[in-house]
């Protein structure tokens, strides 16, 4: 008969301490809370993480938004069919407007279960290639003494890419005195859509320090004012929160919006959509990279395997996760080594759940029968 038939859904609310509190532009992060997805069809499993906040703070999606949406509408569609590939799931989830992130834990929890119906690394059966990828850090907003001794940690560390999370207030002196303690270090900046067109200024002192790119420095639905920008400042724009679809691609591909991209499975609706991205970005020769969202060990794993395609040509924001959490949600060490973060081994997404310690962060559980 072929294909897969998904008999059962478990789908937990998970919130994972972290080791520090994590601080952008749009707020501070304490514990990682998030919806992890089980599918569950001929005698496997297949896992993912929503990246969805429990407040509309990053995107205008939510937790408790996406929880109805999976409960009520795409869960009840799915169990008890046979699907041939993940693409049969489309007809169900296209239709709905918006909440991509959504979208995005039940098309990726059907990819892990079918690259291990077909005993293969998720990688492999997406294209990707190699046993590592390339990785860079992501610094949070704190003290300047603090970041000084954390970029000067990473470095030592092998880290391939700083990326300094900036805010009005908190912007062209950081990225002064980070360059001028370490002018060859390659370093970017991410804004997290705080600034406007009439922050300009900001923009053009910031345009002379060298930064590999400027990501996300205008609004987070907003590619217009971003090419308006882009046509002012040498530096290269990266967008991140306004790429959700190939269509928002193509409009900021063809207006000069953006000259790299930060392609996020768990924000553009899963495997399919991110694919389609990562190739017209690469037919306008713009380089991708992949960020993160403070994902457990499952989101993590997924990332990683995505950066394994060709057009991934930047580090990514997969860093070790003992950066973030006391203790991962999975059995495996997803741990960089000199820079570079080994590709788990394994079929799927290559790691496992550590079980009893996801119970005692699980907030609720919710089991869904065909």
């Amino acid at each position: 008969m072929g294909g897969i038939k998904i008999d059962e859904a478990e789908l937990r609310i998970v919130k994972l301490p972290l080791l520090k509190p994590f601080t952008i532009s749009t707020g501070t992060m304490h514990d990682k809370i998030f919806p992890l997805l089980i599918l569950r069809g001929e005698g496997l499993e297949g896992y993912a993480e929503s990246v969805v906040d429990p407040l509309p703070d990053y995107l205008e999606e939510t937790i408790a938004g996406g929880m109805t949406l999976l409960r009520d509408v795409y869960l009840p569609q799915i169990l008890g069919k046979r699907f041939m590939h993940p693409n049969g799931l489309d007809p169900i989830l296209t239709p709905w407007r918006g909440h991509y992130m959504t979208k995005a834990v039940v098309e990726m929890a059907t990819y892990d279960l079918f690259a291990k119906s077909m005993n293969m690394p998720l990688q492999t059966y997406l294209g990707g290639k190699g046993d590592q990828v390339d990785v860079g850090v992501s610094l949070g907003i704190m003290p300047l003494d603090e970041t000084l001794a954390k970029t000067e940690e990473h470095l030592d560390q092998g880290y391939q890419r700083i990326k300094l999370k900036i805010m009005p207030g908190h912007d062209v002196n950081l990225v002064d005195v980070i360059r001028a303690r370490f002018p060859d270090c390659p370093l970017s900046v991410d804004a997290n859509s705080a600034y406007a067109l009439s922050d300009r200024k900001i923009m053009h002192t910031l345009d002379g320090f060298r930064l590999d790119y400027i990501e996300q420095p205008l609004a987070h639905d907003d590619i217009h004012d971003h090419a308006t920008l882009q046509k002012e400042i040498a530096t290269p724009i990266c967008l991140d929160e306004s790429i959700r679809t190939v269509a928002h691609t193509r409009k900021a591909l063809q207006t000069d919006a953006t000259r790299v991209i930060n392609i996020k499975v768990g924000r553009v609706g899963g495997y399919g959509e991110a694919l389609r991205i990562h190739d017209l970005a690469e037919a306008f020769s713009v380089p991708v990279w992949c960020g993160g969202m403070l994902e457990s060990g499952i989101g993590r794993a997924h990332n990683i395997h995505l950066s394994t395609l060709r057009n991934f040509k930047k580090p990514g924001d997969t860093s070790s996760a003992s950066r973030y959490f006391p203790r991962d949600i999975i059995h495996e060490k997803l741990e960089t080594k000199n820079g570079r973060m080994p590709v788990p081994q394994g079929v799927g997404i290559g790691v496992t759940l550590d079980w009893a310690f996801l119970e005692t962060v699980t907030l609720s559980k919710d089991i869904f029968k065909a």
